[in-house]
């Protein structure tokens, strides 16, 4: 099999530049630009293409060595939501291709693989990999049918077209990577997926970044006092992320044991169509003085964050994966999270946090209230916490990403000798 040099990947709604946290950014914009780093690092050459949202962004920024971003024309150069990008997948894929062919044809390498993320990307990523002749992997990182399974009241659910083209993808596409075993079995479960086209690839968390260090100076530098109880979100301001059953549960605790000096930090900004007020929540349940907003921090900010609190709550109705529990978890901070989706796989129950079965404020309560009158216990979760998120750096990430690709590779370069028994033009190998 030929050496593969270079990957095509497509962020389309989101760009890898963007501040996660904030509108549709989030835990793939870290995914996508970390394992780029990774796998730039390891002497792949990446290329990633996102959709232009500024008249006066350049056409290319350089990300880390190897890898480039690349702001592609497709509609109108100004932020639009994610569920407008479906009619713009086919300008977006036109303007790709010409983008990669004005560049070989200057000299450049064409890519052997296009990786594509979510699942509009993937259909301008299927036009792209079938004109070049490469195959095709794709990563959901959320799946429509999994989403509505799991739709919080008063939530919109995902549209018809959505589930059509993730379905078109299972078919579609030489590889899908999952994050978790639980994500390949929603996959076959769901959409009839080949199991054997299925890889699996956890994702990573930036271990330089992440890590225990220094728990009271990042407390005393937030003003959070060493006897306040210190509870935190990190992520999107929307339903299927679960903060006002944080704010609810916080509600029921001050109720049940008001002895308790709580403190939560939500740290993040609204997202999404369906609206979630939750000013008037915090006031409806008299936490004015307890809970606190913050938009959106840096990964450096991020990480004194997690380590200034106690406990990290990620009340989601679905999750991938989690990468907020990671990382939280890599700073030495317990997670109490969902019983849902990756969120198993990236919380041990018992061992680095908790997980709870229900999204009913009175059972996040309860769990709160058992991790405050034992410290001891935090203490415990949290060393054990750090030790296990040594375990998902990106470069794991990376090596198996490459080994999706060389897998689909394979596949794409068998069916074609099926079909064409005379040697391979080069732009059909990759």
């Amino acid at each position: 099999m030929q050496h593969l040099d270079r990957v095509a990947m497509i962020s389309l709604h989101t760009s890898p530049l963007e501040q996660p946290g904030a509108g549709d950014a989030g835990g793939m914009n870290v995914y996508i630009s970390h394992l780029a780093r990774a796998l730039g690092a390891a002497g792949l050459a990446v290329d990633i293409y996102t959709r232009a949202t500024a008249p006066d962004q350049p056409d290319t920024v350089e990300l880390a060595p190897g890898v480039l971003v690349h702001h592609v024309e497709a509609g109108p150069r100004r932020r639009l939501a994610k569920e407008q990008m479906p009619p713009l997948a086919a300008e977006f894929a036109a303007a790709m291709l010409a983008r990669i062919r004005g560049e070989a044809a200057a000299g450049g390498d064409l890519p052997g693989v296009v990786h594509s993320h979510y699942w509009v990307s993937g259909m301008a990523g299927a036009e792209v990999a079938r004109e070049l002749g490469v195959p095709l992997v794709h990563t959901m990182h959320t799946m429509a049918r999994v989403k509505n399974h799991h739709l919080p009241e008063g939530d919109t659910p995902e549209p018809t077209n959505r589930e059509r083209g993730e379905q078109a993808l299972t078919l579609t596409a030489a590889r899908l990577t999952a994050n978790t075993p639980a994500e390949r079995d929603e996959l076959v479960r769901h959409y009839g997926a080949d199991e054997d086209r299925i890889e699996i690839v956890s994702p990573g968390v930036d271990l330089a970044v992440f890590r225990p260090a220094f728990r009271g100076r990042s407390r005393a530098a937030r003003g959070i006092g060493p006897e306040e109880f210190h509870v935190l979100f990190a992520g999107r301001i929307q339903r299927l992320k679960g903060p006002h059953v944080l704010v609810a549960a916080a509600g029921e605790l001050m109720r049940r044991r008001p002895d308790i000096p709580l403190r939560v930090t939500l740290v993040g900004a609204p997202s999404g169509s369906a609206g979630l007020d939750l000013d008037v929540l915090v006031e409806q349940e008299g936490l004015d003085a307890v809970v606190h907003r913050l938009p959106p921090v840096p990964a450096e900010g991020l990480a004194e964050w997690y380590r200034a609190a106690d406990a990290v709550a990620m009340p989601s109705a679905s999750e991938s994966f989690g990468l907020v529990a990671l990382e939280a978890q890599a700073c030495g901070t317990p997670v109490v999270a969902a019983r849902v989706g990756g969120l198993t796989r990236a919380v041990c129950d018992g061992r680095t946090g908790f997980l709870v079965d229900s999204l009913e404020p009175a059972d996040w309560a309860a769990v709160l209230e058992q991790l405050h009158d034992d410290p001891e216990t935090r203490h415990d979760l949290g060393r054990a916490a750090s030790i296990y998120a040594e375990r998902f750096g990106w470069e794991q990430t990376a090596e198996a990403t490459r080994a999706a690709y060389r897998a689909a590779l394979r596949e794409h370069q068998r069916a074609l000798r099926e079909h064409h028994p005379l040697p391979l033009a080069p732009a059909a190998r990759g």
